[in-house]
Formats: C-alpha cells, structure tokens, sequence
C-alpha cells in the first residue's frame, strides 16, 4: 500500500478549535439558546428561505434574520445546489448564517433541536419531497387566475360598485376587487360600517353577477375600546406583553393582536368574520398584517399562547391562516384561497397566497421582487404576488412612476397571481375625518387601469388581454403545484439544472415549464440580454425563432417586455 492511500485511508479530521456543532446553552430561569453548525463548501449555492427585500437569488454568504416583518417572510427550508434541501423546523426567533466557511442554525429560545434533510438527484425531486412532508397547496379556485384590482382605499360601497361597473362598461376583465382596510368601524369590530357600507350584501350580490368575487380586508388588531377587546381580555385571546402597557400596535388607537396561537381565539375571531362577512356571501379574505407587525419589534416582549414570541414567534402567519381555512372547511368551503402577508412552513395547505408586503414603489423594489417570488416558490410557498406598481411612493402625474408601473403590470402579466395595489399620491383626504371619536384613514389616488392618461391605458388593457389567454395555462400549472409541490414561478435551475447557465442567470424565472420571462428592471430600459435554455426552439410573442443554447439581445420597448415559450407547448398557440 503506498504512502497516498495509507493518507487517504486514515484521513479523518480533528480539530482543535473544540467547536461543537451542536450547542444548547441554558438561559438563567429555564430552556434554552440553540446553535446548530455545519461545515460548508464554498461553491455551494442556497436558495429559499421565503422572502426577503433584497435582490440575491443565491443566498450563500448571506445573513438571514428568522422573523416576521412587513414585506419579509421567514419560511426556513433551503434549497442546496449540492443535492439536498433542510428544513429548520423551528419557529423561534433567530438567525441563518449561510457563510463561506460554516453554515449557522441559532434559535434564541427552545426546547429540543429539529430540522429534516432531504436528498434527490434533482431540485424538483427535492421540492416535491417537501412537499409531502409538509403539505401541498390546495387547487386553486378557477377565479383566482384573472385580473385583481386593488387600492388603498376604497371608502365606500358605491365607490367600489362604480368601479366595477366602469371595468364593464369598457369590456376589461376582472375577477376580484379588494376592499382593503377601514371599511370597519373600528380595529376588531371584522364588520362593514354600516355609514359608508348599507347593504354589503346587496353590493356583493352585484358584483358575483358581474362575475366578480369580493375580498375583504381583515387585521388581527383589536382596538382597546371595542367591546370585542374587553371580551377577549378577559378570556386570553390577546397577544400578552411582559412588560409595559399592553399595545402591540398604536395605529388610529392603542392596538393589541389577536392571539392565532390560541384555538379559542381562532374560532372566536372566525365567528365574527362569519357573522359579518361569510354569511352575506364573501368567500376570500385579505389576512394583513399577518406577521403580526409590532410598532416595536421587541420580540423578547411578547408572549402568545404556545409560548414566548422569541421561541415561537414565527409560527403566527400559519396559525392566523389556519384559522380562517378551517372556519371557511366548516361551512363546506373547498375552493379556499386567502391573501396572507407573511408565511411559515406549511402554510401553504391552508390556501395561502402570500404577498410580497408594503413594498416601496421603485425599480429597485421592483427588482427584489424577483428574487423574494422564486425563493418563495422554492421554500414551499407556491401561491405568491405583489402590489403592482409597489405599494408607497408612487405619484399617479408621475412620467417616471407610470414608466415603473407599465414595467410592473406588464411582469404582473407573468405572475402567479396578477394584483393591482398601491397607496397612490396625491392623497385623497375623507370628507369626514373624525367620526364618533375614530380617526378615519385617508385614502390613495385612484389606481385603477384608467387611473394614468390613455396610453398608459391601452398599455395596460392589452396586458388584460393577454392575462386572459394564459388563465388556462396558469390553472394547469397551479395544478402542479397542488399535485406535486412544484413551484409557479420557477428559476431556471429548477427546469435545466444540468446546464451550469441556469445557475447563474438571477434574472429571468420560468413560469411554469413553457413560459421563460425576462422582466425589465431599470429606468429607461428598452433592451436586455436573456439566456435562452439549450436543446429547445424558444419563440418570442412576436412570432420570431430562436435555439436555444445561447444569450440573445432581446428589444423591450415600453409596449412590451421579452417573453418566450418553448416551441411545442400546447400554451404557444394560445398566445401566438
């Protein structure tokens, strides 16, 4: 035997760092701070994780907080380059460390250490793996593939019937309206003000024969001078504080959450909801807030049902979505889906739609999006969606917010879900802004497809269109994710990972296996490269051929972004 293979076989390495991989270290007064580590190898690439603001599609060499916030979502289960993905199956608060040299689990306070690796010789085997372990979505309800409009807000029933009738007095698809917050008359009142909402049912009636399904928005804040707060008080259903006075949110009034955690506090806030919005025909619901978001994100302060926040904080999106499925189950409710804004794992199987949160309206934001939509997908959450446009900032006179919000709409096209939402300036202040001692929100500037001159218009009712010739398409790749796991929006890696291209492009996604978009992400852009897969004829809207194997310059002037499908899917008749 020679001196190499003696080497070889008695290489075993030991280190003298004395650095445990894993480590439980006591908290003074019980449980304990959790550090899980593990070597790691430098061409590794991760992905996953759920959604976070910034533009990195790979997260290697990249520091995740494990915690809920506005427009970020802690869903931890990664995806390896190098055949395996782990799921951190703990809702506390911590951190991810995905480094160079060492890849670091912590939570800050727990019991017990759990995560569950999988293997497979694929990224989809991987993700269909996952799926079965933590659930699937449910197939998603035929209505939910078209066109959403959206604003903050719509103040009143008339205002909201008027604009759906005006969608069909110009013949434009549509198949939700969303009635965002302050329809009600206080925070945890879950109920129509009566003043600027006489006959919800009425209004729902109308816009279900217009072929039109209503969506309601509903916060987990509880007013402190609601006679719901006083009830719930008392019996346990508010988010504890362990310090300080009891409000979790100071939003027009001192605010505390529901407690989702809570079975009781589930099924008391469901009955409400029935009560005042199920049984006068509304199906959907837009569970905002969902985090929940603290005014201070104090995580150490607050306290739910299960358990401190910091042990099992991240676990309330799950909860407060998995109480409204169960209520929507127990009126004999199949086709479910709820608008959710934070996810953990497994949320998925309670019909949760998850958006992208109070983004800021800019190409920048835009171009995060990107990479929170197919980290998402690849964390399990399959059903995902923005605020087209962003939701602040955006200026409706604006030449420059109307060039991001063409570019927006047009991508929107391209998503799972397409949603047209913003707090619009100017702002539109209410005739009454003080009524009965409740301060009222202002509203946003319209925002409807009509909302920006008649170029913009005809842009954007083309769009419309064309989202109506791929809603077949759409249902049939949302049905693979309800049977398989697979994600919506999919990198390229997922459908060619043996071409190390796929790995490297950050910014195109395939929807679903025929469609390749290339979204345009800057100001002033009306060209872009795009990596066209090899061993596939990829052909663009216009009709034109390429093979693939190869980066082309494709032209994107304001009319269009480049768009191909792969030559013999059944979709590129539909669209060509």
């Amino acid at each position: 035997m020679g001196i190499g293979a003696t080497e070889k076989s008695q290489d075993k390495y030991i280190s003298a760092l004395k650095m445990d991989a894993r480590e439980f270290k006591p908290i003074p007064g019980g449980k304990h701070q959790l550090t899980v580590r593990f070597e790691s190898r430098p061409e590794e690439k991760i992905y996953g994780m759920g959604q976070y603001q910034q533009n990195c599609l790979d997260l290697k060499g990249c520091t995740l907080e494990l915690a809920q916030r506005n427009s970020q979502a802690s869903v931890p289960f990664m995806l390896s380059s190098l055949g395996y993905g782990l799921l951190w199956n703990n809702p506390a608060i911590g951190e991810a460390v995905f480094g160079k040299n060492m890849t670091r689990w912590q939570a800050q306070v727990t019991e017990q250490m759990d995560y569950w690796i999988t293997a497979g010789s694929a990224p989809a085997q991987i993700m269909r793996q996952y799926a079965e372990a933590t659930g699937k979505a449910p197939k998603m309800p035929a209505f939910a593939t078209g066109f959403w409009q959206c604003k903050l807000r719509y103040r009143s029933q008339q205002e909201v019937l008027e604009v759906a009738r005006e969608y069909q007095r110009r013949q434009l698809p549509l198949s939700v309206i969303v009635i965002d917050f302050f329809h009600w008359p206080n925070q945890g009142t879950w109920c129509f003000d009566p003043l600027d909402w006489p006959d919800p049912k009425a209004m729902v009636a109308e816009l279900n024969s217009l072929g039109i399904e209503t969506m309601v928005s509903v916060w987990p804040t509880v007013d402190s001078r609601t006679d719901n707060y006083k009830e719930m008080k008392s019996k346990g259903f508010l988010v504890n504080t362990d310090r300080g006075v009891s409000v979790n949110l100071d939003f027009l009034g001192n605010c505390t959450f529901f407690d989702a955690t809570h079975p009781g506090a589930r099924q008391f806030v469901w009955e409400k909801v029935k009560q005042n919005y199920y049984d006068l025909g509304i199906r959907t619901f837009w569970l905002d807030e969902a985090e929940p978001e603290y005014r201070a994100y104090d995580f150490d302060n607050y306290r739910y049902h299960l358990g401190p926040v910091l042990e099992v904080g991240n676990i309330y999106p799950q909860k407060f979505a998995q109480g409204f499925y169960d209520g929507l189950r127990q009126q004999g409710e199949e086709d479910i889906i709820n608008l959710v804004r934070c996810s953990w794992a497994g949320s998925q199987r309670y019909g949760v739609l998850a958006w992208s949160g109070d983004i800021h309206s800019s190409f920048h934001a835009l171009r995060n999006q990107i990479a929170a939509g197919l980290n998402m997908g690849l964390a399990g959450i399959p059903w995902w969606t923005t605020d087209i446009g962003g939701f602040q900032g955006g200026d409706v006179n604006s030449p420059a917010f109307q060039e991001l919000l063409i570019r927006w709409f047009q991508w929107g096209v391209f998503c799972p879900v397409m949603r047209l939402h913003g707090y619009r300036e100017p702002q539109v202040q209410p005739a009454e802004p003080w009524r009965d001692g409740i301060a009222q929100c202002n509203s946003g500037a319209p925002n409807e497809v009509w909302s920006y001159g008649e170029e913009n218009y005809q842009l954007m009712a083309d769009g419309l269109q064309l989202r109506e010739k791929l809603r077949p398409y759409i249902s049939q790749v949302m049905d693979e994710a309800h049977e398989q796991g697979d994600p919506v929006m999919r990198t390229l890696f997922y459908q060619y990972p043996g071409q190390p291209q796929s790995w490297q492009v950050e910014d195109q996604y395939l929807l679903g296996a025929d469609i390749l978009v290339a979204p345009i992400l800057y100001a002033g852009q009306r060209q872009r490269s795009v990596w066209l897969p090899a061993g596939e004829t990829w052909v663009a809207l216009n009709g034109e051929r390429y093979q693939g194997g190869q980066t082309i310059t494709a032209q994107a002037p304001i009319s269009e972004i480049p768009v191909f499908i792969r030559d013999g899917a059944e979709v590129l008749s539909q669209l060509i």
